[in-house]
């Protein structure tokens, strides 16, 4: 979501949740019209103009899947949250909408998740035209400098015109601070227990997740808390979402996304996740270990589309492709931030312990537009969109990815670790913490192939079908154009992939 602030001079420098931010006074920028600025991702979300971070209301209705997000439509640093829309009809071309949920008097419009009320259990809507309902965080600003400890509450708006139009209910907030600084970000999905449906509400509570139950999506009663011991504490939790997943063997388990900032295994923000069972009030886990969703830099704030039909029966996953280290400086002017690639969440076991895969969807199929076989060792890519489909023959590895202005980023296998370093990878000065060698543990992991998504500022490493990922930022003065091999088999796929745009 977004958070607590802390207003300075020209620069305020924002507390954190769902992020930190800073904002520097930039003026608002022109909406694109041709998406072909310097940096500016081809085949990922991205908007039109001015600053955006965590995706919200992941909803799918009536053929549309819909992505929210938080958005300030006046700079391209983080500021007071909208929620701004855009619309798919198969998670990779998109269609902009106006700005659908803005700040009113009880604050700015933070993290939350939409569902849709089939049964019109909130009335909101009629049976014969049930409504989207959105659940966000408001954000207080004035009780925040104030000092206060209950400026962050929960409010709903409703759609019934297929998310076009939303309505602020007029009773907000329907949960109210117990006198808690950080309580926000809720994400809301139906279950059945005991016979009955009723609403589940993950809730971000400063170190905490608290369930809440609702029979109306209005009302809401607290259930439980989850915060075992040994899991990562480095920052405020943020981002929920809890949904089951059935694994491989046919067991159903309970799967809890977590994000934290600062805490991440590579510095900053990151994804924990944990499985488990739900029982309609509690969660809980045999898990005694952290689990990273992503071992990159650049995969935070993630959630999950709610109301996927079952027949299609995936659970789908997009992030927001940034970290709160130096979201707000990044090298690019028009626009702030992207979205991952959107990805389906999948379990998978070893050693009869469940892991979860982020599996890049199939639909990114389309994107491509020429295909060829590649061999040997060095590469020319005569186009600047790539996908990579690569296999191993060798117990350790490398490839590399550079430009005629000398600048590389690197992925290497080297025994139980897998490095990406991006040190030399282009613009890098403009935050310290940016040039860095990041690594993930393999453990037991042997890597067998992977898949390499390559956009025009951004690197998505898949290994073994998503068994671990690594998503980073890069920011090339000019595209790279060579590829060099070393530990794969002669054979391998090289994808030229379309601008969505």
């Amino acid at each position: 979501m977004n958070k607590s602030i802390i207003w300075g001079l020209l620069i305020a420098t924002v507390l954190l949740s769902c992020h930190s931010k800073v904002t520097d006074g930039s003026e608002k920028a022109p909406a694109s019209k041709n998406y072909n600025e310097a940096h500016r991702p081809q085949f990922h979300f991205s908007p039109q103009a001015n600053w955006m971070n965590d995706p919200n209301g992941m909803v799918y209705h009536d053929g549309e899947y819909h992505l929210f997000y938080q958005y300030y439509p006046d700079s391209n640093v983080w500021g007071p949250m909208h929620w701004g829309h855009a619309v798919s009809k198969d998670m990779v071309y998109w269609e902009h909408l106006p700005v659908a949920i803005e700040p009113d008097s009880l604050g700015w419009i933070f993290s939350g998740s939409a569902v849709f009320d089939a049964a019109n259990s909130s009335g909101l809507g009629t049976p014969e035209n049930p409504p989207l309902l959105a659940i966000y965080t408001y954000h207080d600003p004035e009780g925040a400098d104030a000092g206060r400890n209950d400026f962050q509450t929960q409010g709903i708006a409703y759609s019934l015109d297929k998310g076009r139009t939303w309505e602020k209910y007029p009773n907000n907030p329907v949960l109210d601070n117990p006198g808690i600084r950080d309580f926000r970000d809720p994400k809301v999905t139906q279950i059945t227990s005991s016979g009955e449906d009723k609403w589940i509400m993950s809730l971000a509570v400063k170190d905490k997740i608290s369930f809440y139950s609702s029979d109306n999506l209005l009302d809401w009663k607290h259930e439980s808390d989850f915060n075992p011991d040994w899991a990562a504490y480095g920052g405020v939790w943020e981002c929920p979402d809890l949904f089951p997943l059935t694994s491989p063997e046919g067991e159903q388990k309970w799967v809890l996304l977590v994000s934290i900032n600062p805490g991440g295994p590579n510095r900053g923000s990151a994804t924990q996740y944990f499985v488990g069972d739900f029982d309609g009030e509690r969660f809980t886990t045999d898990q005694a270990s952290v689990k990273w969703l992503d071992y990159g830099a650049d995969n935070y704030a993630g959630v999950t589309w709610s109301n996927i039909p079952d027949s299609d029966g995936r659970r789908l996953f997009i992030g927001w492709m940034s970290n709160w280290m130096y979201a707000n400086v990044v090298p690019t002017q028009v626009w702030r931030s992207a979205n991952t690639l959107p990805r389906s969440l999948e379990l998978y076991s070893v050693d009869q312990e469940y892991h979860l895969a982020s599996r890049p969807v199939k639909e990114l199929e389309m994107l491509r537009v020429e295909s060829q076989e590649i061999s040997g060792q060095t590469i020319a890519l005569e186009q600047e969109l790539v996908e990579l489909q690569l296999r191993t023959n060798a117990a350790d590895f490398m490839l590399e990815f550079s430009n005629p202005a000398g600048e590389r980023v690197s992925l290497e296998k080297k025994r139980k670790t897998f490095f990406l370093d991006r040190t030399q990878s282009g613009l890098v000065d403009f935050n310290k913490e940016f040039p860095a060698k990041h690594s993930a543990p393999l453990g037991d992991l042997e890597i067998e192939d992977l898949q390499i998504f390559l956009d025009r500022s951004s690197i998505e490493i898949f290994i073994n079908q998503g068994e671990l990922v690594m998503t980073e930022l890069v920011f090339p003065r000019e595209s790279y154009s060579q590829l060099q091999l070393q530990g794969f088999e002669n054979k391998n796929q090289l994808h030229y992939l379309n601008s969505i745009w």
